[in-house]
């Protein structure tokens, strides 16, 4: 049996559809939006990251990381984007701060603090 077919009768198989057919599955799915536009975000001007909604951003994924484990059954779809999530707003985060902080005083002598 080829390994193409083996996946395919997976996939197709009663438990499979009925899987697919969940929130489980779907509300994970459909919010991997969240981490995808993060990601895209990464090239972008930190000018324009707030950084008040990435600090929520980052507290948001962490609960639902934890919430992921905690229901039953554990939610390892949720968990791995709510853990893409954190590491991209993480990414932004630290653009925000190094665009706020430390690039102003580079450009600036006079903001630099004794």
């Amino acid at each position: 049996m080829s390994s193409f077919k083996k996946f395919t009768d997976f996939l197709f198989s009663k438990q499979s559809l009925k899987y697919m057919c969940t929130t489980h599955f779907w509300g994970p799915v459909s919010n991997f939006g969240i981490p995808v536009a993060a990601i895209l975000d990464l090239k972008k001007d930190p000018e324009l990251i707030s950084g008040s909604m990435t600090g929520s951003l980052i507290l948001y994924s962490l609960v639902f990381m934890k919430y992921s484990l905690a229901v039953q059954p554990k939610n390892y779809l949720l968990f791995g984007c709510h853990f893409v999530n954190e590491i991209a707003q993480l990414g932004q985060g630290f653009r925000w701060a190094k665009y706020h902080y430390s690039d102003k005083e580079k450009e600036d002598p006079k903001l630099i603090k004794n």
